[in-house]
């Protein structure tokens, strides 16, 4: 998850911002350059307090322990080749806490005991990084690099034929954060947070034993310094961890990162540290003098600033990183990092590359998403193999019948794999998956788990081919398949499977958005014989479920608040509710601007709703069917007489938009992930200014808004030529 920051007054005209990963420093300029004399030394005098005790009290013991404390913490947390046994380390710890109890006086702000402090707010304020974060461009192939490189050749004027030297580094799999630096101390952590703002967690940053407490950036004349960094668990330490969670009763974490961000959130210090999160740093973003001026002028290479905090001991990737002579090379050093992922300490999801001389980074420089002389190269999805054992069929909504393979759990970047969905029975045949096969299983864009194909030559004739079901495996009603549709249905509304997705759906975020009410507590309430139709959703017994396990009167009460707020929604948010097959939100907003009253629909023929531009015959008849079966007709009204608004509101009313609005007649769509406001609110934004949300890249698209990992569709919107590309800022700043 790397991010690269810039701010052009911190640029000096011949250097751009630099990019580095970071060591550790446990004690003064000396203890690096310690040979194995050094390290004995330090060994003999540790055991020595061990045996006889302390011969020196008050200021001395705590220097002494202080010194003694850091180099066996950068030996475990930056090496990872500890010196002394985890008791034998918790004794000097204890130790050194015992000295600066009796003597308060001598305690140093970088002392080993400061890590955790006590004093940690729960809120975690929000504060502005001294720079602005921005993403990484990416790459897949070699033919991505050679473009990259092209690019920058043009941007450098140089010839086609000129290398051009590269850094490549690990694309470390964590959570990002930012650390400052004053007058050689830490002041302040920060998460990400948006890219401008992110959450303060100083003490916990302060717990991380490879975050420095204290560093000589000044012996360079920097006396404020920002840098980014990634907090990540070790592989080995992540599965301990989960273990012990397990064996206590807790859920498992998914991933590290997740492990690691979480810890990084932690209201308790002491807790964090528990993680063993490890941060690695990879930027020097900002570097001042005492008067405020730009010193990152004294460097010329990237690979010096990694040189240089190395010095000081930040965590820096070692045999991980190489500069690279030409992007022929880079793409050799990532490919072999590709093949060897897997048996690396720490998950990584590709490796970044940059242009290793700083002036022509400058050059290059930045557009508003990322930095132009830097990319990253992702690693393929990971795959694996597992056999398919078993095939369940699940029931949506609209009663569409979903194959879900059950496979024996593997592994898929960072997260077990026990079921794929098998889509439909076209998916099954064309692929030719039989019960029994070993299939290879894929997580594509490390995301979505997918049978990728069966592997045929591992068969043995003990396979047997899956035979889809003619009939809904809840009701035993005749499956149907439309003419142009690839899913088999149960056609009976009042099936119990689809009641209970219906049900699910109904109080969800995209329909009536009832808070705290959620897929867990509709089945379990579904199970207790509490609800079994929408309106019994509306007859809830609050008395009782404060009553319930996991429940109080409080929590009962807050959903009962969070019902009446739903009753009172529009009527597009509970005909969208109804899940009539093929009336989504957009039909919904159509029908509510054109009636009064809900109950109206049972009157209106199909001409009625194909004179609504964009509703078809067959959205119209869906919804003529729905109104003629009096059962649903009757559900409404007993929901009308539960409070449940049924008539047009302000919300429901066509919205004139003037003639002059900035979007007026434009197509929009938004891709990536934006950082000031949701994908909702921004594509409300889009519609209140004249503009109509489309969902794919065509040449009918005139706008996309690409926020952060924009990804196929950027790249497609590209290609055509004749989209305008915005940014999210570009796009705040072109309504308003």
């Amino acid at each position: 998850m790397w991010t690269y920051r810039y701010q052009l007054k911190y640029i000096s005209p011949s250097l751009a911002i630099t990019h580095s990963t970071i060591y550790y420093l446990c004690l003064a300029n000396t203890l690096f350059k310690m040979n194995k004399n050094d390290a004995k030394n330090i060994y003999e005098r540790s055991m020595s307090i061990l045996k006889n005790g302390l011969k020196i009290d008050g200021e001395a013991a705590i220097a002494e322990l202080t010194e003694l404390i850091k180099f066996h913490e950068w030996r475990y947390s930056v090496l990872n080749d500890p010196l002394v046994s985890d008791t034998e380390y918790d004794t000097l710890y204890k130790l050194l806490e015992s000295e600066e109890a009796m003597f308060p006086l001598f305690v140093k702000q970088d002392s080993p005991t400061q890590r955790v402090s006590s004093d940690l707010s729960n809120n975690f304020p929000a504060v502005e990084h001294l720079i602005p974060m921005l993403s990484l461009d990416n790459s897949y192939n070699l033919e991505d690099l050679q473009d990259f490189d092209e690019r920058i050749k043009k941007l450098a004027m140089l010839e086609a034929d000129q290398d051009i030297e590269y850094a490549v580094e690990p694309k470390f799999d964590g959570g990002s954060i930012a650390l400052v630096y004053e007058n050689d101390q830490i002041l302040r952590a920060a998460s990400r947070g948006n890219g401008v703002k992110g959450e303060e967690m100083t003490a916990n940053a302060k717990a991380l034993k490879s975050i420095p407490l204290s560093a000589a950036f000044s012996k360079k004349g920097i006396a404020k310094v920002e840098l980014r960094g990634e907090a990540l668990i070790r592989k080995d330490n992540f599965k301990k961890i989960n273990e012990q969670r397990e064996a206590d009763g807790q859920s498992i974490f998914a991933n590290p990162r997740n492990a690691a961000t979480g810890g990084l959130r932690m209201k308790d210090a002491q807790e964090t540290a528990k993680r063993g999160i490890e941060a690695f740093i990879y930027q020097l973003g900002y570097a001042a003098d005492e008067n405020g001026q730009n010193v990152l002028s004294q460097f010329t290479k990237h690979d010096e600033t990694i040189a240089f905090l190395g010095e000081l001991g930040f965590k820096i990737p070692i045999k991980e990183r190489k500069v690279c002579k030409n992007i022929k090379a880079v793409f050799d050093f990532v490919k072999e990092w590709e093949a060897k992922r897997e048996g690396y300490d720490y998950e990584i999801d590709g490796m970044v590359i940059k242009v290793n001389d700083l002036a022509l980074q400058l050059r290059c420089g930045f557009t508003s998403h990322h930095p132009r002389w830097a990319i990253a190269f992702k690693f393929k999805a990971k795959q694996a193999t597992s056999k398919l054992l078993d095939v369940e069929y699940q029931i949506g909504k609209i009663g569409s019948i979903t194959p879900v393979a059950k496979i024996d759990p593997v592994q898929l970047a960072g997260v077990t794999v026990s079921s794929i969905s098998l889509h439909n029975q076209d998916f099954i045949t064309t692929k030719d998956i039989r019960l029994g096969d070993t299939v290879l299983v894929e997580r594509a864009g490390d995301v979505i788990p997918y049978i990728v194909k069966s592997m045929e030559d591992l068969r043995d004739g003990s396979e047997k081919a899956i035979d889809f079901p003619t009939n809904c495996p809840s009701c035993e009603t005749k499956l149907v398949r439309g003419e142009k549709e690839a899913a088999w249905r149960c056609t009976n509304y009042h099936c119990e499977a689809q009641v209970l997705q219906r049900m699910v759906f109904h109080v969800s975020k995209d329909a009536m958005d009832v808070d705290g009410f959620g897929r867990s507590l509709v089945e379990r309430f579904y199970e207790e014989g509490m609800v079994k139709s929408l309106p019994d959703i509306y007859r809830l017994d609050y008395e009782r479920i404060a009553k319930l396990e996991g429940f109080g009167a409080k929590s009962a009460q807050n959903l009962q608040f969070a019902f009446e707020k739903a009753k009172k929604n529009p009527i597009s948010r509970l005909l969208h509710s109804l899940s009539i097959h093929h009336v989504g939100k957009k039909v919904s907003k159509l029908i509510a601007a054109e009636i009064e009253y809900v109950l109206d629909l049972k009157d209106w023929t199909l001409e009625k709703f194909t004179d609504i531009k964009d509703i078809g015959p067959v959205v119209g008849e869906n919804i003529i069917a729905f109104f003629q079966d009096e059962d649903n007709v009757t559900m409404l009204k007993q929901l009308e007489e539960l409070g449940v608004n049924l008539r047009q509101t302000e919300d429901d009313k066509p919205k004139f938009v003037s003639a002059d609005a900035p979007l007026i007649g434009k197509t929009i769509l938004f891709t990536g992930t934006l950082l000031q406001m949701g994908r909702k609110e921004a594509q409300k934004m889009a519609e209140d200014a004249g503009a109509k949300n489309i969902s794919a890249v065509s040449k009918n698209l005139n706008i996309l808004v690409a926020g952060e990992k924009a990804g196929s569709k950027l790249k497609k919107a590209q290609a055509l030529g004749s989209v305008e590309i915005l940014s999210e800022q570009e796009f705040l700043n072109l309504i308003k």
